[in-house]
């Protein structure tokens, strides 16, 4: 069985009083997609700044691609590419120079760093903006000449940190098939949102962080299913969702689920049935709403104690 690409054991970390990782045990498999879940605050980004050896944990152990976080930071940064939640390009320069810029400082030759620039900006679908002033970018094409960028050389491991706050639905969408792709190709991706929908597309595993703890690890079927079997919908002439009740999944649940909605006066609609969505497992799974806003100021900017 190959190692896995990312392994955590007992990672502690606090600032000051507050304790934001509080044993955190996480394994990623190489070559596959997976997704750290959690609302703000939880610890997502400061778990990502410790794998990309950015902060020091308190306890416990994590290697990257075979590589020390604490032991070994050289061989960890070599290993890795972090794309952050916020474009970390030149506005001034054009995406080609951008490319070009990022392949000579990691030791291309002025006509690689020319074919490298190229190859991106075709795989990127940004040949069109080629020469076009990076401050001119839509939120979209920022974001892809930015994971462009994290890709000039080419990581075993790539730590995605919120990657599309912010996007609109096609430029999300468009990323999501880049994630795809590299996936693919074999390489390992490691994605914080709080999408949930994006976590459910994308991961093969998901990891649901809350309070500095794992509540809960599995494909998104799994984490579903916690919730409980299917949910039982009444829908009214134009198609809305007037009442739902969760079942256990068998013919006595759906029974009784019925027979609720008759008590409550309810019958009358459509009713139907449906699996549990990832933002009802997220609810019960931590507590929290869901959001699709974009992160706190302090997770953001990495002011305060860190998310």
């Amino acid at each position: 069985m190959a190692a896995p690409a990312i392994r955590l054991a007992g990672i502690r970390k606090s600032f000051g009083k507050v304790t934001v990782l509080d044993g955190v045990d996480l394994e990623v498999a190489a070559g596959t997609v997976f997704a750290l879940l959690g609302p703000n605050g939880a610890g997502k980004t400061t778990l990502i700044r410790i794998l990309t050896t950015l902060t020091r944990p308190d306890a416990g152990t994590a290697t990257v691609a075979g590589h020390d976080v604490l032991a070994d930071p050289r061989g960890v940064k070599r290993s890795i590419s972090l794309t952050g939640q916020s474009a970390a390009v030149d506005e001034v320069l054009t995406g080609a120079e951008n490319l070009r810029m990022m392949a000579r400082l990691s030791g291309f030759s002025s006509a690689g760093s020319r074919k490298r620039a190229a190859e991106l900006l075709g795989r990127f679908g940004l040949e069109d903006a080629a020469r076009r002033r990076v401050g001119k970018y839509s939120g979209g094409m920022r974001r892809r000449l930015d994971l462009a960028l994290s890709l000039v050389t080419t990581p075993p491991v790539i730590f995605l940190d919120e990657p599309t706050t912010g996007l609109d639905t096609r430029s999300r969408q468009e990323l999501w098939d880049i994630i795809t792709g590299l996936a693919e190709q074999g390489i390992t991706v490691f994605l914080t949102t709080q999408y949930l929908e994006e976590a459910d597309q994308l991961a093969g595993r998901i990891a649901v962080i809350d309070g500095g703890r794992i509540v809960a690890e599995g494909s998104a079927a799994e984490l579903k299913a916690r919730v409980g079997g299917e949910v039982v919908e009444l829908r009214d002439a134009d198609d809305r969702v007037v009442r739902q009740l969760p079942t256990d999944g068998s013919v006595h649940g759906l029974r009784r689920a019925v027979d609720e909605l008759d008590r409550l006066g309810s019958i009358g609609g459509r009713v139907g049935i449906r699996k549990p969505t990832m933002d009802e497992a997220f609810l019960a799974l931590t507590g929290a709403r869901s959001t699709t806003a974009s992160p706190s100021t302090e997770e953001s900017t990495g002011m305060g104690v860190p998310a």
